[in-house]
């Protein structure tokens, strides 16, 4: 198990909303390369972005500062928000990323995301969000009435990199992860999990070690303090030894 730093973006700088509300934003750094630096200074192997912009848009919005994070060349980066078409993979792809996230148009339109599995093996992962039960889209600002569940065993048969899932109630909020719907569903799928959502201290990252998942993405606890990713780092490859 491993620990993945979350760089939000938005206006091309670092922040991060409350249970995905835009309206509820906290900037935390304008430099996210700066940012990016100081994660690989605490010796991050990867690195989950978000842009926010392009999922309120459906498109790729922040890529200049995608790009210039890449081209550090120091991490593993995975990337989400508004990739809804082959073009959209491609242009990451082709910046160095090494693995792209798809939610929305996944829901939405899964034979399309099936054949961009395919062609794509390997470098997509399914961004599984949700509140409660229910996958939400569009930037969380839109509920699907797919059972999450179920989205995730059909899902799981295609060739992806992993599964991300978020539970919204959970993000930032800094109250603890779902330990229990997080367990459903590792437990369900055969291909890796990472959790998202909640983590606050290293009692949390305990607990999910002791689940089916592959790695643990941690965002607002960093920048508010609670945890430190050295500190996060450490206690997840004592737990994985």
């Amino acid at each position: 198990m491993y620990i993945i730093p979350a760089i939000d973006l938005r206006h091309g700088k670092c922040v991060r909303l409350i249970q995905g509300q835009y309206h509820r934003q906290i900037t935390y750094e304008n430099d996210p390369v700066k940012q990016a630096k100081s994660f690989v200074k605490d010796r991050a192997r990867w690195l989950h972005i978000i842009d926010l912009d392009g999922a309120k848009v459906g498109k790729p919005v922040n890529t200049e500062a995608i790009s210039a994070i890449a081209s550090l060349g120091k991490l593993k980066i995975e990337v989400g928000g508004g990739i809804r078409d082959e073009a959209s993979i491609k242009q990451l792809l082709d910046m160095g990323i090494e693995r792209v996230i798809i939610g929305t148009r996944a829901v939405s339109d899964f034979k399309w995301f099936g054949e961009m599995a395919g062609k794509f093996s390997g470098r997509l992962v399914l961004g599984l969000d949700a509140r409660g039960s229910k996958v939400a889209t569009h930037g969380w600002t839109q509920e699907s009435p797919q059972n999450l569940l179920d989205f995730a065993e059909q899902a799981a048969k295609l060739p992806l990199a992993a599964i991300i899932y978020t539970d919204i109630s959970k993000d930032g909020m800094m109250e603890g992860p779902n330990l229990e719907r997080t367990k459903t569903l590792a437990d369900a799928v055969q291909i890796p999990v990472i959790a998202s959502g909640g983590v606050t201290e290293i009692a949390d990252i305990k607990k999910l070690a002791e689940l089916n998942i592959e790695a643990i993405i941690i965002g607002r606890a960093l920048y508010e303090g609670t945890l430190t990713l050295a500190d996060a780092i450490n206690a997840a490859n004592q737990l994985s030894s």
